[in-house]
């Protein structure tokens, strides 16, 4: 059994993952090297290979971690609330993940962008294992006439799509808005009004 990390590991090991989490957000996989990492860390190579034996490792890290946070707030979604409330809720959370975790963000598109080849297996299980039973929770729901019928798989896509642009094309969302604008705040209002039409029975 192995020992339990000390302090000063945990906090070298959490140093790490953020230094990469810049790294790989700005470069991707392919540009991101061990040494920009460590160079970000402010630890040397040797060091940073004490803790992660390859950027593969850390960069699988980052990902496992983020799956289950991005993951949450669909889990989240209860067969027993209401149904337009806790659609609205999960696109809500989507969107504060956006606004909150921006370079989590990049990285998982950047990861889907070259074909997701280091979290393909995540994806086609856990995840498609969420969907398909959220899927089975709104189409319940639509079958009592609760909300409007629609796709239920496609409306959790929408809901990805319009949420997580605001962190993905943050330069570009910023710059079309100009100065003055709170982008999530104007987002959140847009999207609430958006969804209580579309899911309007």
């Amino acid at each position: 059994m192995p020992r339990p990390m000390t302090r000063i590991q945990i906090r070298n090991s959490e140093t790490i993952l953020e230094a990469a989490l810049d790294v790989f957000s700005a470069h991707g996989f392919r540009g991101a090297t061990l040494d920009q990492i460590a160079e970000v860390a402010g630890l040397s190579k040797p060091n940073l290979l004490y803790y992660f034996p390859s950027k593969e490792a850390i960069h699988r890290t980052l990902l496992t971690r983020l799956l289950s946070t991005w993951l949450d707030p669909l889990r989240d979604m209860d067969a027993a609330g209401d149904p337009v409330a806790e659609v609205m809720g999960y696109m809500r959370r989507k969107l504060e993940l956006s606004r909150d975790y921006p370079r989590e963000s990049r990285l998982f598109a950047i990861e889907i962008l070259q074909g997701a080849p280091r979290m393909r297996e995540a994806i086609e299980g856990e995840l498609t294992a969420l969907v398909a039973e959220k899927a089975k929770v709104l189409q319940h729901w639509m079958d009592e006439g609760r909300i409007a019928r629609l796709d239920p798989v496609h409306l959790v896509f929408s809901i990805w799509a319009l949420t997580q642009h605001y962190a993905d094309f943050d330069v570009q969302v910023r710059a079309v808005l100009g100065s003055g604008h709170d982008p999530y705040a104007e987002a959140g209002a847009f999207l609430e009004t958006l969804y209580a039409r579309l899911l309007a029975p």
